[in-house]
């Protein structure tokens, strides 16, 4: 049996679903997981992953493990908890969930630093572990979905730099294979889409699904600053700008990990946008 944790999210939700189209045994957990959230068959249980107790439930039985690595509240984990529990009930595989960031930006605790100690957590507990480091999800987009909504509109700052953007969904089709077939043990994988993909180009193609134009508004630093630590903290901020405005060279590079694992291109931009226009409707 294989656990999902973060079963509700972006990744998750999509892995979930692929895993049980297989036919394999999923016991899918999160914070406020319920039935109507999983397929039928799949079992379900909330819990949460900074208090590791609560995961026992959800881990019996299970020998195969998908590790989100707690996002936001990453630095609220204690890795070697959760593996704890994870050993006990028999886990052998581990599949983490992690970021680009715990190689380009190790010395960042926001964001490269909380994530390579999660990282060796598993590569210093797990018998046979596997790192996906994906970069920006396409679905961060989902953050402009109210003002296109009610104004057309897309604000963002750094009109026209790009990155490798990725869509969810292969990311979770990358985890399936890596959880269900073997070879893939001691692989830290990077994930990428096809192409760079400005905030400009996005906007643009969030119109294409429209089919309605959608103004691209561009945002200094410090206006798109002034928005963002309204939800998250001053650190994580700078950082982000710092990825989002002036990336190193691996962050924009186009990795052919995925491509490999997939056995075909990964999905662009333009294909997320189609698949979830209805947000933005």
């Amino acid at each position: 049996m294989i656990v999902v944790t973060g079963a509700t999210g972006n990744v998750g939700r999509s892995l979930v679903q692929s895993l049980a189209v297989a036919g394999e045994q999923v016991s899918a957990t999160s914070r406020g997981i319920s039935a109507a959230d999983v397929p039928q068959g799949v079992r379900h249980h909330r819990a949460d992953l900074t208090d590791p107790e609560t995961l026992r439930l959800a881990f019996d039985g299970a020998d195969a493990l998908f590790l989100q690595n707690g996002g936001p509240s990453a630095h609220l984990l204690d890795p070697h908890a959760i593996l704890d529990v994870a050993k006990s009930a028999g886990i052998t595989r581990v599949v983490l969930l992690s970021s680009q960031g715990a190689a380009t930006r190790p010395e960042s605790a926001s964001h490269g630093g909380t994530a390579r100690a999660i990282e060796d957590a598993v590569t210093q507990s797990a018998p046979d572990w596997t790192i996906l480091r994906p970069g920006g999800f396409d679905s961060n987009a989902y953050a402009w979905a109210e003002s296109v909504r009610t104004r057309r509109v897309v604000a963002a700052p750094f009109a026209d730099v790009g990155l490798p953007l990725i869509h969810p969904a292969d990311i979770a089709e990358v985890a399936a294979a890596t959880l269900r077939e073997g070879g893939h043990g001691g692989r830290i994988l990077e994930l990428t889409g096809p192409a760079l993909v400005t905030p400009r180009q996005a906007a643009a193609a969030i119109g294409e699904a429209l089919g309605e134009p959608v103004r691209f508004a561009e945002l200094t630093r410090a206006e798109a600053r002034a928005q963002m630590v309204r939800f998250m903290p001053g650190p994580v901020v700078d950082t982000t700008l710092d990825i989002l405005g002036a990336p190193t060279p691996a962050e924009q590079r186009m990795s052919p990990d995925a491509e490999q694992l997939l056995g075909r291109a990964p999905r662009t931009f333009a294909d997320w946008a189609h698949a979830n226009v209805g947000a933005f409707r």
